[in-house]
């Protein structure tokens, strides 16, 4: 092969010579590109991404992503034509994972790089055992009570399979999380009607009611006594927690 000489010489090293002899495989840059424009699709990262963590199928992805399952089986065949995932089947059912290649592994490190986005195995190390991240639920749930935060969103955050947390909960506080943050509800509730000035449609608002009858009957069923009572009664009532 003939030794390169470039037009314009700018001090470069004997590095030339191999970099244009990586430059003319084509085939191997037609890879490289082909993957990219796989990862082009924002779709196309979140679910390489979740499945580089763990096996699932189409219906499940569909629910963490909120789409529909076609929808997503469009985005898993272009996946596993490139050779980033891979499929098992089992009964009726078809599950999906990275493929276990040094380049997904390598695609895998540099998303989360980029996104700067903890692996689980990683948050696990940060945020400690099961039960500490459900503390860290515990206390965020209660930080936000005015906001209506579903158990998906929730899995997300904190990198939790929405089964797991909603044992895990109930394992540490003794009670479903919603039962659990509804109390919370209530007692911030009471806490605002004795020390506030505020209407009970803005309290309801407080603690995540957007409706003040159904505000109304849940702080009935947990104080025994309405909302406008318990303001103007309040020493004839016991204070205690619901």
């Amino acid at each position: 092969m003939e030794h390169l000489m470039l037009p314009h010489h700018h001090g470069e090293s004997a590095q030339a010579e191999h970099l244009r002899r990586e430059l003319v495989k084509i085939r191997q840059f037609d890879t490289v590109a082909e993957i990219f424009r796989q990862l082009g699709d924002p779709i196309r990262v979140r679910i390489f991404w979740l499945l580089s963590h763990q096996e699932e199928c189409v219906v499940n992805i569909s629910a963490m992503l909120q789409m529909s399952s076609p929808a997503v089986s469009h985005h898993l065949r272009s996946l596993h034509d490139c050779g980033l995932i891979v499929s098992r089947r089992c009964g009726k059912e078809v599950y999906y994972r990275a493929a276990d290649t040094e380049e997904c592994r390598l695609l895998h490190k540099t998303t989360e790089q980029i996104m700067e986005i903890a692996c689980p195995k990683t948050a696990a190390t940060l945020h400690g055992a099961p039960e500490e991240i459900i503390r860290q639920v515990h206390e965020y749930l209660t930080e936000h009570l005015a906001q209506r935060i579903t158990i998906e969103e929730l899995s997300r955050q904190f990198l939790m399979n929405p089964t797991t947390l909603k044992s895990t909960f109930k394992k540490v506080y003794g009670n479903s999380l919603a039962a659990h943050i509804k109390e919370h509800r209530m007692a911030e509730a009471a806490r605002l009607l004795l020390g506030t000035g505020q209407s009970v449609a803005e309290i309801a608002r407080a603690v995540g009611y957007d409706s003040q009858s159904r505000f109304t009957a849940a702080f009935k069923e947990a104080y025994g006594v309405l909302p406008t009572e318990y303001r103007r009664h309040v020493p004839s009532y016991d204070r205690k927690e619901p």
